[in-house]
């Protein structure tokens, strides 16, 4: 499989390349050049295969060329050794649970995937690769548990101060060795802006090797096809496709289902489920997609005014924005919302939802209000325990913090704060070690 930059102006790479890389010379994402269709007898016979064998026969195609099958089993056997249940919620709605891994988040998939393909693809190089990486919460902690202690990766990670979650902050600070957490006196949309101009800045390049770990990198995006397959392999109405509601922020996750769908996995259509950060919300009314600044919320991992992927998802339907309208729509949900969400769902269901879980679930509820025939699952993207002001006021009880967690909340936080300048990011980076 090779893949070319959105931007077309760049050569076309292999997938060793495209993670290596991350982003394209000319500042364009990678995407695939052929979409490989799933077989669906392979799909009829889905709950007989193991988790892992799916999750092998999904990648193969992508890493074509660069990996061979022995080598990818191992990395898929490793990246998913730990369960992604789908758990009813009510008599519609049921959840995919995605925070059973180490960092209690999504992204550990995308994470662990991509770092155990770097850290193969790097092990005959003379040099070290610095994986740069902007955090909105979750995407930071996941990258930093998946590249801990890799031979010759070290990573940096910027996060905005004050918009990220206590636990969320432990995650990205307290790890050392290889992992530095820069605190940027700014939002996401800052730190994101910093990594991109990191990645054209030819002083940088001509003295380090940069790569990402956003989900604009292939090796974090595309994994993340993984947890649909599994859903499916779960779902009880075959004949019956899934509405499937996604905590929509930088647009990779949903993006990726979306691929899966494409490609022939049976699922319904696609709710973006949107914080009032919601500009592809006024794009799918108005076809205009207009960045704007970020507002901090309680789901703040969707807090961003400028989706790096939503691009790749119009590339998926050919710029044909009749197409990408069918496929998905989108809900906005407030905090006021949010909160109501999290304490009627305890309640009704005894289900705890996280803030992001809780938008998703609005958003579903309301597309299912209107299409009473159908049923959908929502992605339960991280723990509760992640996010426990929140939930507390919500539902009035304490969230009880994993054993996993409780040893690293003791650890000091150790990071470097930074104003939102990218002059303040290239002089650190020029002077690392």
């Amino acid at each position: 499989m090779n893949y070319y930059s959105l931007n077309k102006k760049s050569p076309i790479v292999s997938f060793k390349e495209a993670t290596i890389l991350g982003q394209a010379p000319d500042g364009g994402l990678y995407f695939p050049e052929t979409l490989p269709l799933v077989d669906q007898k392979w799909i009829a016979d889905m709950a007989s295969i193991s988790d892992v064998d799916i999750a092998f026969e999904v990648m193969k195609p992508y890493v074509g060329g660069s990996l061979n099958n022995d080598e990818l089993y191992a990395i898929v056997e490793r990246t998913i050794n730990f369960p992604i249940p789908l758990q009813q919620i009510n008599e519609d709605i049921f959840s995919l649970e995605l925070f059973h891994g180490p960092t209690l988040a999504f992204k550990d998939v995308g994470a662990r995937f991509m770092s155990r393909c770097l850290g193969h693809f790097l092990k005959d190089e003379d040099r070290s690769v610095t994986v740069l990486v902007a955090t909105s919460g979750d995407t930071g902690g996941a990258v930093a548990s998946g590249f801990y202690g890799v031979d010759k990766v070290n990573v940096v990670i910027l996060y905005p101060k004050g918009r990220v979650s206590a636990v969320q902050e432990k995650q990205l600070t307290t790890l050392g060795k290889n992992i530095t957490a820069l605190q940027v006196e700014g939002s996401f949309d800052d730190c994101q802006r910093m990594v991109k101009e990191a990645f054209k800045d030819q002083d940088i390049n001509s003295k380090k090797f940069l790569t990402s770990a956003n989900s604009i990198n292939v090796a974090r995006w595309l994994p993340q096809q993984i947890y649909y397959f599994l859903a499916y392999k779960q779902w009880q109405y075959k004949t019956m496709p899934p509405v499937v509601s996604v905590p929509s922020g930088n647009f990779g996750n949903i993006c990726a289902g979306i691929l899966a769908k494409v490609t022939g996995l049976p699922l319904g259509p696609f709710v973006a489920a949107c914080n009032v950060n919601d500009i592809v919300s006024e794009y799918l009314e108005t076809q205009r997609l207009n960045p704007k600044e970020t507002v901090a919320t309680l789901s703040n991992a969707m807090d961003v005014g400028n989706p790096s992927n939503f691009i790749r998802i119009i590339e998926l339907f050919q710029h044909q924005f009749s197409d990408l309208k069918q496929n998905l729509s989108a809900q906005t949900i407030t905090d006021d919302q949010t909160i109501e969400t999290i304490k009627r769902v305890k309640k009704a269901d005894g289900y705890t939802l996280d803030p992001h879980g809780a938008v998703a679930y609005l958003a579903l509820e309301q597309i299912l209000a209107q299409q009473p025939q159908h049923k959908g699952f929502l992605l339960e993207t991280a723990h509760p325990v992640k996010f426990p002001d929140a939930v507390e006021q919500a539902t009035g009880e304490k969230v009880s913090i994993p054993a996993a967690l409780s040893d690293m909340m003791k650890r000091e936080n150790e990071s470097i704060a930074i104003r939102p300048d990218f002059e303040d990011l290239k002089s650190f980076l020029l002077n690392m070690p």
